[in-house]
């Protein structure tokens, strides 16, 4: 499937509706949060570094969403929070979510040592697990993390 990444600007101007209602099927709310926190000005991807993206297919629908924040719940500098990650159900499977997370690792890397994302899917956890994540790190508001120096030191080899 031939799909394009691109920075929103503004969620305002988009309508997410589908994924958020498709999304709320399924039993997650986190799209409804990304709607209200970016309406009510608490959640706007706009600090250095954070970065909201939205993935199109070829008939130019909305197929994914996915962002990256400072993590709020880190004591530490330069933690990167991975952050309402959904991929529609009809789009999974096709590379599309790996695609949008390898942006979103790219664009952290010079700007976070580490990414963490919290999740209570075991699909998702798979996911994050394929994609060089560790899971199981004790911590109560992140499953999953990964130190992006490590990364950069790998590709170096």
């Amino acid at each position: 499937m031939t799909v394009e990444i691109k920075e929103i600007q503004d969620l305002k101007k988009l309508d997410v509706s589908k994924l958020v209602e498709e999304s709320e099927a399924e039993g997650y709310r986190f799209l409804r949060r990304l709607v209200d926190q970016y309406e009510d000005g608490s959640n706007t991807f706009n600090k250095p570094a954070e970065v909201l993206y939205g993935v199109w297919d070829h008939h130019d629908q909305l197929v994914a969403i996915g962002g990256l924040n400072r993590d709020p719940y880190s004591s530490k500098n330069g933690v990167g929070r991975l952050r309402r990650f959904y991929i529609s159900a009809n789009s999974r499977r096709q590379g599309i979510g790996t695609k949008l997370l390898q942006k979103i690792i790219e664009d952290a890397k010079g700007h976070f040592h580490e990414l963490v994302v919290r999740t209570d899917s075991s699909a998702a956890d798979a996911f994050y697990r394929a994609n060089g994540f560790s899971g199981d790190l004790g911590l109560p508001e992140a499953t999953h993390g990964m130190v992006l120096e490590q990364e950069q030191r790998k590709k170096a080899e």
